[in-house]
């Protein structure tokens, strides 16, 4: 790791570092890099959610703002650096989770509503079911068959979720009259977790987005890189309250020097997912990232080429930089983390390290099936969480081996819709997040997929890609080339086994899903 030289009440000299915050969904983190994107120093917060109400789900933009400052103060201290020694500051963020605020006085009409929030689950059930939506699809399906235009492919495929911010947002200019008078008088200003957080730091002066943020909330139009006005008039949101949208490794201005004692260059503003794409360097065409953390996500590079939504798979912007606009494709699914989570919490285990090796104490699961479905699924909001196949003979082993086995296979299902939809050879494949640190459902979804999997060193992967896109447009690293040579396989997971011989076990949870689904 290549260090600065010892300065003055030891401080490091000269040497330049770049930050990468990363605002997730149950954990603040912020790392320090050097050119070598090693990382010299750290800290983490846990992100307080809130529960107003059954099925809300709520942060306090307050205390997000307390934390995310203290959290870059205490990593900058804790690598014996200064502020004066960061050449910029890159921010990861959680998707969709928005918020509105009052265009001059800055204050908030509500806290943040999480991408996790189901206010609006009658709202989504009702579209969805509605005949006017019906139209919509068959209008858009002709106008696909005669112009061959994806862009009408994705409209004739349009259904809305609880996860978008667009019925969400709907909901709040129906049941909240301060932000619905704001908007009238165009005094109302929307942003997602970026887009607040660069207001703030500037205090006020900055009001901004990025392509890849702007392209997760379900209310721009990739095709079109623009605020959809389409869906707006049909949600009934007003198109005024959405800011500019910018370049993803952008000079978005600086930090106001009295929050960190300098003015500290904010140089890149990404989405979590798409900064994880970043970090791992899937750069080409038909690279995959593969993420399995509190939830799973594939992501596909399709280089130039956007696809339109199919069942299970979405269109979105990974980055621009300047005129290169990657695009990329993604799946995902609910409850990893959150199952093993669970089963800690009912002393299934102690410790997280031990389930890799619970699991492969037993030959099978016996027959135990787990089917994970504490969270809505945007597919079937009914599906019930269970386990299935239970026997006298069956031990907490059984039981963690099966919640693993459910990991795999799903990790399973989405790259066969993948490889099926998505019209571009898979080259590599890369996963990060917590789950891949474990080596039983590393190797299983390798032996499903026949294909290898890489793991890096560093699974923080979306504060890593902030930091490298900073530090792209600061110019502490020259190119993505410089990037790619930066990084670092802990190991590669390569096939060991035949699909046939899960297959048993497969269609027996395939079974389970069935019978507990539309619970």
């Amino acid at each position: 790791m290549r260090r600065g030289r010892e300065g003055p009440g030891g401080l490091r000299g000269p040497s330049r570092f770049v930050l990468g915050v990363d605002v997730g969904s149950t954990v603040l983190k912020c790392h320090v890099y050097d050119r070598g994107a090693a990382v010299c120093g750290s800290a983490c917060r846990k992100v307080e959610s809130l529960y107003p109400c059954p099925g809300w789900v709520e942060i306090d933009p307050e205390v997000l703002w307390s934390q995310f400052v203290g959290v870059i103060k205490e990593a900058v201290q804790a690598a014996g650096l200064h502020m004066r020694q960061i050449a910029g500051l890159g921010i990861s963020t959680q998707r969709a989770t928005f918020i509105t605020w009052h265009k001059y006085t800055g204050k908030p009409f509500h806290n943040f509503i999480s991408w996790q929030d189901l206010r609006s689950a009658e709202l989504v059930n009702s579209w969805n079911k509605s005949f006017l939506l019906k139209v919509i699809h068959v209008i858009f399906a002709v106008l696909y068959f005669l112009t061959r235009s994806d862009r009408y492919a994705a409209a004739s495929f349009l259904t809305f979720s609880t996860h978008q911010t667009s019925v969400k947002l709907s909901w709040v200019f129906k049941n909240m009259h301060e932000a619905e008078e704001a908007a009238k008088r165009n005094n109302c200003c929307f942003g997602t977790v970026d887009t607040w957080l660069l207001y703030r730091l500037t205090k006020g002066s900055v009001y901004a987005t990025d392509y890849s943020n702007a392209s997760a909330t379900g209310i721009f139009d990739p095709f079109t890189k623009c605020w959809n006005s389409g869906l707006c008039y049909l949600l009934s949101i007003p198109m005024s309250i959405y800011p500019p949208v910018k370049d993803t490794s952008f000079n978005f201005g600086s930090a106001d020097s009295e929050i960190f004692g300098v003015p500290v260059p904010i140089m890149a503003m990404v989405a979590d997912q798409q900064a994880a794409v970043f970090g791992e360097c899937c750069f080409h065409p038909g690279d995959v990232k593969v993420t399995m953390g509190t939830g799973g996500f594939w992501n596909v590079n399709t280089g130039e080429h956007l696809f339109a939504s199919q069942k299970n798979l979405y269109p979105l912007i990974g980055w621009k930089i300047g005129k290169e606009v990657a695009y990329l494709t993604e799946g995902c699914m609910t409850d990893i983390g959150t199952a093993i989570k669970w089963a800690q919490d009912i002393n299934l285990f102690t410790n997280v390290d031990e389930t890799e090796k619970m699991a492969r104490s037993v030959a099978d699961s016996q027959g135990v099936c787990f089917v994970p479905g504490f969270q809505v699924s945007m597919n079937d909001p009914y599906l019930c969480a269970s386990f299935t196949g239970l026997k006298p003979s069956t031990t907490r082993n059984h039981l963690v081996r099966a919640i693993l086995e459910s990991v795999a296979f799903r990790n399973k299902q989405l790259y066969d819709i993948i490889v099926k939809k998505v019209r571009i050879p898979l080259q590599t494949i890369r996963a990060d997040g917590g789950v891949s640190n474990n080596s039983f459902v590393m190797q299983m979804t390798s032996d499903l997929i026949n294909k290898k999997i890489e793991k890096p060193a560093n699974a923080d992967m979306s504060s890593l890609g902030a930091a490298f896109l900073a530090g792209l447009a600061s110019g502490f690293w020259t190119d993505k080339e410089q990037l790619k040579k930066l990084r670092q396989i802990e190991t590669v997971f390569e096939p060991q086994k035949d699909f046939e011989e899960y297959r048993p076990a497969m269609d027996t949870w395939l079974q389970a899903m069935k019978c507990s689904s539309h619970w």
